[in-house]
């Protein structure tokens, strides 16, 4: 295989990679805004969706009140703001690289409240999610792939100053074709 053809392919996986974490991130988003039950979108069901959120992160024992309260209220937006980010391809190694440092921070929080036996919601794509073997597998299993892409954006795009030469020098030939 070429490496312009590895190029390809590695450039298709990445976009990929990030289409899924995009999702994953839009869908988590959704999933903690969202009206509960039969209520109907107003800004008080979200508001009730996010104090139910932040009694799944206050269960984490983790943070002071305050901060609890905080990170619910900053957290979705944030997960909509970087699912519509990675959907967008703009700065793929910076969108990666946060969407990496990110979901690190979930596992090793869902890492450590296992181990500690607390029987908790992850609080991952809304209420009612157990905190367990399967979400520790599925969330370890985005984690995989955002350091894939991550890996995968720094390797297979150009940096700037090689786009910055590649575009100078087909000006440059040209202008030495046409003396």
């Amino acid at each position: 295989m070429t490496t312009r053809a590895r190029g390809g392919v590695g450039y298709v996986l990445v976009t990929v990679g990030r289409l899924a974490l995009a999702a994953v991130f839009l869908l988590a988003a959704y999933s903690k805004i969202r009206p509960q039950a039969s209520m109907p979108w107003s800004i008080g069901s979200v508001k009730t969706s996010l104090a139910l959120f932040a009694l799944e992160v206050d269960s984490y024992q983790l943070l002071p009140a305050p901060a609890v309260s905080t990170v619910a209220q900053l957290l979705p937006p944030f997960e909509l703001f970087l699912g519509l980010w990675l959907l967008s391809g703009v700065a793929v190694r910076v969108s990666a690289l946060l969407t990496t440092l990110l979901l690190a921070g979930f596992f090793a929080v869902m890492v450590r409240s296992y181990a500690l036996h607390l029987g908790i919601n992850c609080g991952c794509f809304g209420p009612g999610e157990q905190l367990g073997p399967k979400t520790l597998m599925r969330d370890g299993s985005f984690l995989l792939v955002s350091i894939a892409v991550t890996i995968g954006a720094f390797l297979t795009r150009p940096r700037r100053s090689e786009r910055s030469a590649a575009a100078i020098a087909p000006a440059a030939v040209s202008s030495e074709q046409t003396r």
